[in-house]
């Protein structure tokens, strides 16, 4: 069995071998002539694939390339352009910065070697002159393709300069020459992040960490490419493990929340946010999230007491999110929550709240009155928000409920045609008023009410409550 393996093993070596022996003989013949010839099926047995690869330009411009050194990766210079190149180094070493770059664009030439570009380059470069360097840099691999060091350059300047897409030719060039060091995969992973290739960022990342497993950076790339990719168990096991290590890591903690909310596990994200909040690294979106998660799962003290921390904290943040997250605890029911969220707003912002947030927080407090049956606190409130704001519809039409529920229609009637008046709350306000007169018996005067509110916003359940009107005003 062992010689059968070795058989196998030698006759496809003797096969690959032949194959590039022909492939070398093709590319010979192509050296030699003006133009390069394409490989015939019938001079080697090539797949429809490997013969469109062969007979690319590009794929025939870098294996002629590969005649040259593996190692020949930096550009020669002449006896005089070395004795230039002296020159500019010494002025370089005296930190003559600007005399330097002087004498190499005066030096600069179609036929001068690549290193005076680059040398040029790399004072740009370090001068904070970005676009200066990169165009020096472009041309010195113009002259001599495989200067890794100027594409390397290249592509750390587009990096920079936030040109993600344009750095990844660059890098990528360096790995081709033999650039594979660390640095290189890393920044070739975050540029592929920062162009949305999460799967070609998880690649780099991975040769990254493998030829250096102690940069923090190229694992946090990692994990936010799994996370990116929606591949949240691997990300959850990936931040578990950083996390042996490094469990002081916020950011490993907010990521695995993440993750965690990515799988609709709630409980766990939020097992996370607290840890976060105990490192005391919380902010003012990951105590909200939790207020939210605590909300979801019914657990509504837990929610308040988050939101509350959000103030604590944060009491220059606007009140806006607080604001909603009363609303919400109110229309869940949480009245006592709700009333300490609402408190603690007005105790932390007082006269700052601008007058849209002091009428919400007043609807609200509007809401609680009804709750708790309190008609005189609900009153008090709603004329409190007409105070502030004598056109604020919904609270007119507020108003006018109160007092019919109360018994005083005509106050009722006063405050729905308040809102009538407003294009705005029309509709709403007639059919208020309509169901009050309706609740008077008075059907006949009920109709042109109904009947203008379906022709401003037509509504199904409007349409059916208007026909059994009509049917009630036929009969009496």
């Amino acid at each position: 069995m062992r010689f059968e393996f070795t058989q196998a093993l030698l006759m496809g070596t003797w096969m690959a071998g032949f194959f590039l022996l022909h492939a070398a003989e093709s590319t010979c013949l192509a050296a030699f002539s003006e133009q390069a010839i394409p490989v015939s099926p019938s001079q080697v047995h090539l797949s429809e694939m490997e013969l469109k690869i062969w007979n690319d330009p590009d794929f025939q411009q870098r294996f002629a390339e590969s005649y040259l050194a593996e190692t020949e990766i930096e550009p020669r210079v002449t006896v005089d352009e070395r004795e230039k190149m002296q020159k500019v180094l010494e002025l370089i070493s005296a930190d003559k910065m600007n005399e330097a770059a002087a004498l190499l664009v005066k030096s600069r030439s179609e036929a001068a070697s690549a290193v005076f570009d680059f040398t040029l380059a790399n004072i740009y470069f370090q001068q904070d002159k970005l676009n200066e360097a990169a165009e020096a840099y472009r041309v010195a691999v113009e002259k001599f393709p495989k200067f890794r060091r100027a594409w390397k350059n290249l592509g750390l300047i587009h990096i920079r300069q936030g040109e993600f897409q344009e750095c990844l030719p660059a890098l990528t060039r360096v790995i081709e020459l033999g650039g594979h060091d660390s640095v290189t995969y890393g920044l070739l992973g975050y540029a592929y992040s920062s162009v949305q290739n999460f799967l070609a960022a998880e690649s780099a990342y991975r040769m990254a960490i493998l030829l250096d497993s102690g940069t923090m950076d190229w694992k946090m790339g990692l994990v936010r490419s799994f996370f990116k990719q929606e591949r949240y168990p691997e990300a959850i096991a990936l931040c578990s493990q950083l996390l042996e290590d490094n469990p002081e890591r916020s950011d490993l903690w907010l990521l695995q929340a993440n993750a965690h909310l990515g799988m609709n596990q709630p409980l766990k994200a939020a097992e996370n946010y607290e840890i976060v909040d105990q490192l005391g690294e919380s902010t003012v979106d990951s105590l909200n999230m939790l207020g939210d998660i605590y909300i979801n799962e019914e657990l509504y003290g837990m929610a308040a007491q988050s939101y509350l921390r959000v103030m604590n904290a944060y009491p220059d943040v606007k009140p806006d999110r607080a604001i909603r997250s009363a609303k919400i605890l109110a229309a869940r029911g949480a009245f006592e929550e709700t009333s300490r969220l609402i408190d603690r707003i007005q105790e932390t912002y007082g006269d700052k709240l601008e007058v849209e947030d002091q009428k919400d927080l007043l609807k609200i407090k509007a809401r609680l009155a009804v709750a708790n049956g309190s008609g005189e606190e609900e009153i008090h409130v709603l004329e409190e928000i007409v105070k502030l704001d004598p056109l604020d519809g919904e609270t007119l039409i507020l108003l006018g409920q109160h007092w019919s529920r109360t018994g005083d229609a005509e106050k009722a009637v006063f405050y729905f045609e308040r809102a009538a008046s407003m294009e705005k709350y029309e509709a709403d306000a007639k059919v208020r008023h309509a169901q009050l007169l309706v609740g008077q018996g008075k059907y006949a005067e009920a109709l042109p009410l109904l009947r203008r509110a379906q022709l401003i916003q037509p509504r199904e359940n409007i349409q059916k409550y208007l026909e059994q009107v009509e049917r009630f005003a036929i009969t009496r």
